[in-house]
């Protein structure tokens, strides 16, 4: 039988096989995948050829190629990655100012682990009712809202609990397979909550003690919100550690940045030291967010770091 894996919780995967019906599969053996060592060889979002044995579960016993794959470094085995998710049509980060803050670091990281496979993104930031008309979150938000839309990235601000914004929120995901992450306590399980009746996520309160999110999703799953229509729940993502992108190759997934290949004065050029480096003169001239270089100089070092 063929299916798409819905569900993965570590060694068991729900599989929704062609008539529509939900299998409980494991894998046959060991999957090495091409090029990469992994943590889960199957994951959501998969198509996956499966055989249904005498108890009613099922073995895995080959993935059909993938189109692309969100994956960031593993946080117990440095060396080896875990694939977010699989085929998808659109990457999702839910993001937010305050309480708990969402650093810039993280969403650059997000983003180039997206654009590395040319996957559209949309950033949102929830809780806006929490800026209660403040003047210097407002005035911040404009900034990120300007630094990201001029880079080709859709972005929105939303608020899960008031509900404003949930209806553009549910249009953006229309007729896509989004991929939904973000840290803990930013609101993911709320809003999935709120977008549909079936989906039925725990939700925590965020510590105001440590201004952290609780974990409250423990897999990754898949859910149809209408025909055609697909969201992907992560768990919360503390850090994202990139993996399987060469530290050169980093500034070609910058859009910003990209616009100035090229034209450096070495054809090497690591866009950090060199004299006559496009990148840095138009990081001077503000033509690439000082924010965003920063982010790129921090991957890179990261990078040295794991060689």
């Amino acid at each position: 039988m063929k299916g798409l894996v819905i569900k993965s919780t570590g060694s068991w995967y729900d599989v929704k096989g062609d008539d529509g019906t939900i299998v409980k599969c494991r894998v046959r053996g060991k999957f090495k995948i091409k090029g990469i060592r992994v943590t889960n060889p199957v994951a959501v979002g998969d198509i996956v050829h499966f055989e249904v044995i005498r108890d009613g579960t099922g073995i895995i016993h080959k993935i059909e190629p993938r189109t692309n794959y969100l994956i960031r470094r593993s946080t117990r085995k440095t060396a080896y990655g875990h694939i977010l998710a699989a085929n998808i049509d659109q990457a999702v980060l839910i993001a937010t100012v305050t309480f708990p803050r969402t650093s810039l670091g993280f969403i650059d990281r997000y983003l180039v682990a997206a654009e590395s496979f040319r996957i559209p993104q949309l950033l949102v930031f929830n809780k806006s009712d929490m800026w209660n008309d403040d003047k210097e979150i407002l005035a911040y938000v404009g900034e990120l809202k300007e630094i990201y839309t001029n880079i080709g990235v859709d972005f929105m601000t939303m608020s899960a609990k008031t509900g404003d914004n949930l209806d553009l929120f549910r249009d953006k995901l229309k007729k896509k397979i989004s991929l939904i992450a973000g840290h803990s306590g930013v609101g993911k399980s709320t809003i999935l909550n709120k977008l549909s009746p079936h989906i039925n996520q725990k939700v925590a309160e965020v510590s105001t003690f440590a201004n952290k999110g609780t974990h409250t999703t423990t897999f990754a799953e898949m859910f149809e919100l209408e025909k055609d229509t697909y969201v992907i729940d992560t768990p919360g993502i503390k850090e994202l550690g990139l993996i399987d992108i060469y530290d050169e190759e980093i500034s070609h997934f910058f859009p910003e940045m990209r616009a100035f290949l090229g034209k450096c004065k070495f054809n090497n050029c690591t866009h950090i030291h060199e004299p006559g480096c496009a990148v840095i003169e138009a990081v001077k001239n503000g033509e690439i967010s000082i924010t965003r270089y920063e982010s790129y100089l921090s991957m890179v070092a990261g990078f040295d770091s794991h060689r």
